[in-house]
């Protein structure tokens, strides 16, 4: 049985009304980029649902409210493990002189790497600034709305709620010399998510999706989700064989060719530096600004 969804879609923010609240709310305008509206300081205004979570977010209101500042859709504490899907994009594996998988390649992020869409500060380690090799990964996010495992291809979307961006932060360095992924990818703040999570009735067909990756507003990377080495059912699938996935799993599903370490010369993410993971329609963008840990 399908997730039953009575929105369109949904973001999790604090309103400039009270900063001591968070609340979870829809849009007013259908077609606006919050990412890049709240960026740039404008008005977001939005009707405001009963509930305080995107998995059970109640019923929609008359009350309204506007956007101070936008919170990742999900927060830590309901997310769990997050599952991240390498090489996922013909293109990009083409761009690193790399076979195409014959299954996904499946490396975990901690809960403690969930982070927020600007304001809030995506933080470069220590570590990654000695060696200059922070880059950027711009990925379509899956979240799980109920519990799932052992689920079949053919019902696969009857798990999915919805859809957001995701940025999958790396340390080049460490991931280049270590043979697991999850160290160099999971430091605190690593995967910032946002702005909107959009329904499954909005997004029938996550094939036909644009993702854009901008690097201080230079178009890094650009590709349809249409490239995709593996589907969404197929990655819902695969990581819930023999595995509990609870409601508020994000799934990370790869990234598209343009990343910063396979450009010649090498690109990486500086202190300063604006990253916007674009995803449209719909998704909007996942806006962060970088500053180096001290």
């Amino acid at each position: 049985m399908s997730i039953s969804q009575n929105f369109k879609r949904l973001v999790r923010f604090v309103p400039r009304s009270d900063a001591s609240k968070t609340l979870i709310g829809q849009p007013a305008d259908d077609n606006v980029d919050i990412g890049v509206a709240v960026a740039k300081g404008d008005d977001v205004p939005v009707r405001l649902f009963s509930g305080t979570s995107v998995l059970s977010p109640g019923q929609i209101t008359e009350s309204t409210a506007v956007i101070d500042r936008i919170l990742s859709p999900l927060a830590a504490s309901e997310v769990g493990t997050i599952r991240c899907i390498g090489l996922n994009y013909k293109q990009h594996a083409a761009e690193v002189g790399m076979a195409l998988p014959t299954l996904p390649t499946v490396f975990l992020k901690p809960s403690t790497s969930l982070a927020s869409p600007w304001p809030e500060p995506t933080v470069l380690p220590k570590l990654t600034q000695a060696d200059d090799c922070g880059d950027f990964e711009s990925e379509l996010v899956i979240v799980i709305g109920k519990e799932a495992k052992n689920v079949s291809e053919a019902d696969a979307l009857d798990y999915v709620l919805g859809y957001t961006a995701g940025n999958d932060i790396s340390s080049r360095t460490s991931q280049l010399n270590q043979s697991q992924w999850s160290f160099s990818k999971g430091f605190d703040g690593a995967c910032p998510i946002g702005p909107t999570i959009v329904s499954t009735a909005l997004i029938p067909d996550a094939t036909k999706l644009k993702v854009r990756g901008l690097l201080n507003g230079k178009v890094m990377q650009d590709c349809g989700t249409d490239d995709l080495i593996f589907s969404v059912p197929k990655l819902v699938s695969f990581v819930s064989q023999g595995t509990t996935l609870p409601a508020g799993t994000i799934i990370m599903t790869g990234t598209p060719a343009g990343v910063g370490f396979a450009r010649k010369p090498k690109v990486s993410i500086k202190d300063g530096d604006e990253f916007g993971v674009e995803i449209l329609p719909y998704i909007g963008t996942l806006v962060n600004r970088f500053q180096n840990e001290k």
